[in-house]
């Protein structure tokens, strides 16, 4: 029998800081252990949930009246493989720390990803993305638990169905696996990405990056830029800063096609102010901003509504100033409600609702 903890106040292990008290509290340091959690809360009829860093977790008023199994699987392991680095990443660990660990080794492929709290097992789940990088571009493999069978399996990228913020851990085999590793292909010495466009602008104006040598000088310096990229929009977790009391994106951009872009660009043409609706190529599809969908359709920075609201930094988020998770997704709905009213298209939450 595994020593959990009872009556644990899951507010205390979110970014957002809500959430009610959980029945069962364990944390998991070994495959041994997951199993273990496992097996007492099917031999007590419970249900359970897998808890990473908590940055896109929100936790009901009420609680959880189960098990939550929080992922403490530690560790980290290199393998040279020519100009790649193989690094093999416990579930458990910090995501940024393991970022800065790479760009510090001069390792590239993931400085664009600085910042973003949670945890590395959390990442191929839902494709975490940002500034131009996404984590499919560098994941070698995922290793897994099966939690019907207790077995190990590990799945090649290919076989991981990466997509824009989704996988097969997030569709079609939601809730089957828990991840305990993944192996990371990074490039040695590498020079950063610099593709997307708000990055290349700050590069032009603060930093000589031709003039940079290859790996640590270049990388840092990249890292450095989306830092302050992120922290000017309070997307770095800052006690400090109330706004950084959120999930990050609460959104998904829309994904559209053709057909219903050039209906949200009529209609606008008739209701707009006369900008252009901000779209991105997306394969054959296009992906439309939804912080922008949110402006236009009255929602601005700093909203507040029952101690919750937009941040004063990003539209994006939603913040919890002292209020609650009843509160929150009241709001959240109101937003769906609003931008469905005025462009006909719901927004999809990013965030993940336990209740």
């Amino acid at each position: 029998m595994i020593s959990v903890q009872e009556h644990i106040r899951l507010s205390d292990y979110t970014t957002l800081h809500l959430g009610g008290m959980a029945r069962y509290f364990y944390e998991c340091t070994s495959i041994d252990d997951l199993r273990s959690a496992i097996l007492f809360a099917r031999e007590k009829g419970l249900r359970y949930h897998i808890l990473g860093g908590g940055s896109n977790t929100i936790f009901a008023d009420k609680g959880f009246d189960g098990l939550v199994m929080k992922i403490g699987l530690r560790g980290i392991s290199f393998v040279h493989d020519g100009n790649d680095i193989l690094v093999s990443t416990k579930a458990g660990e910090d995501w940024e720390s393991f970022v800065a660990m790479s760009v510090e080794k001069g390792f590239a492929g993931i400085e664009c990803l600085s910042g973003i709290p949670g945890l590395v097992g959390a990442t191929p789940i839902q494709n975490v993305g940002a500034y131009g990088q996404e984590v499919k571009d560098t994941i070698e493999s995922v290793k897994v638990l099966e939690k019907e069978t207790f077995e190990e399996k590990i799945f090649q990228n290919s076989e991981c169905k990466f997509s824009y913020r989704e996988s097969r851990f997030k569709q079609s085999d939601a809730g089957k696996y828990i991840v305990t590793e993944v192996v990371f292909r990074l490039k040695k010495n590498g020079r950063p990405s610099t593709h997307y466009p708000e990055v290349q602008k700050m590069i032009e104006r603060t930093v000589p990056l031709s003039s940079l040598a290859d790996g640590i000088e270049s990388l840092s310096a990249v890292r450095n830029i989306v830092l302050s990229l992120r922290k000017k929009k309070s997307m770095v977790i800052d006690p400090n800063d109330s706004n950084t009391r959120s999930v990050g994106s609460f959104f998904l951009n829309p994904i559209v096609d053709k057909k219903t872009l050039s209906a949200i660009i009529d209609h606008w043409k008739v209701i707009g102010d006369g900008t252009t609706v901000p779209t991105f190529p997306f394969g054959e599809k296009q992906k439309i901003s939804a912080a922008w969908l949110i402006e236009r359709s009255g929602f601005k920075k700093g909203y507040k509504k029952n101690d919750v609201g937009i941040s004063e930094n990003h539209t994006l988020a939603l913040v919890n100033y002292h209020g609650t998770t009843t509160a929150l997704l009241l709001l959240a709905e109101e937003i769906q409600m609003g931008v469905e009213k005025v462009f006909n298209i719901r927004l999809q939450l990013e965030a993940n609702v336990i209740s």
